[in-house]
């Protein structure tokens, strides 16, 4: 089987490195498409070019994955899949683009050099290319799950989104102290934004776009913890505590209700 890399960066290496085929490399920098060849025994491409694949696997930045869908399907004999880290346009551009050949998107829920670990999977229509790729997937030790573009989009809200934005936004509003201050909380939080922080700006970025929603429920939730009284507080904790889903949107609530308790007690108040 022969496949065809489209972004010759560290996930497209992952991918490369992982499935059991002859690869070829191309990318908007010719020379990470070389070296990418280079470093895993392949063979490195035009990006404009028109040779056919059996496979051609999209590994661009989310915010471009249904455009390189467009411009890539003539290049898939078989199948195409993509790891751009968004399932839905990618997965929508594929069938309108192959909608009679194998179509597969991937979210591999880990950095590279932490590989193996989970990988999201949508096969939209599978068949026995796309197969031999989850195949390899699972024979280097990670963890396929089934989902669909729906789901895991909604999810990357909670689990990127709002986990990003709450490490970055530690990071923005905390002072630099003395190490010795430092608590078991505040160290792990400080480790979380120092891996956060020694990405790449462009690719959280996209994440915030792509998964719109989760930073500003972190936000809300901030905003109504800081302004909660003894009892709002309490409630809230309580809530965290037991797991309960829509924290941050009840956060809000919590805190209306309590103004509206105070706003009708004022109005029954003796004046004086």
């Amino acid at each position: 089987m022969d496949v065809l890399i489209v972004g010759a960066g560290a996930m497209g290496r992952w991918f490369g490195r992982t499935v059991d085929a002859d690869l070829a490399f191309a990318d908007a920098d010719p020379e990470s498409a070389v070296a990418a060849a280079d470093a895993l025994g392949g063979r490195a491409v035009p990006l404009d070019g028109d040779e056919r694949f059996d496979v051609v696997c999209l590994a661009v930045p989310m915010r471009l994955a249904a455009d390189a869908v467009a411009d890539n399907a003539h290049r898939a004999d078989a199948a195409m899949c993509d790891v751009t880290g968004a399932m839905k346009p990618p997965v929508v551009a594929m069938r309108n683009h192959l909608p009679d050949r194998e179509r597969l998107s991937l979210h591999p829920l880990f950095a590279p050099h932490n590989a193996p670990g989970n990988v999201a999977a949508v096969a939209d229509e599978s068949g026995p290319k796309t197969d031999t790729l989850l195949a390899d997937l699972d024979a280097a030790g990670n963890r396929v799950f089934e989902t669909t573009p729906e789901e895991h989009d909604a999810a990357m809200e909670t689990v990127q989104a709002a986990a990003h934005a709450a490490v970055l936004a530690f990071g923005v509003a905390a002072d630099d102290v003395r190490e010795e201050f430092a608590t078991p909380i505040s160290a792990a939080l400080d480790e979380l934004v120092a891996s956060v922080s020694g990405g790449t700006p462009r690719v959280y970025a996209d994440i915030q776009s792509s998964f719109g929603g989760g930073a500003d429920r972190v936000a809300d939730a901030a905003r109504a913890l800081a302004a909660a009284d003894d009892e709002a507080f309490d409630d809230l904790y309580r809530r965290v505590s037991r797991g309960d889903s829509g924290v941050a949107a009840g956060a809000d609530r919590v805190a209306d209700d309590r103004s509206r308790d105070r706003d009708q007690t004022d109005k029954h108040d003796p004046v004086e």
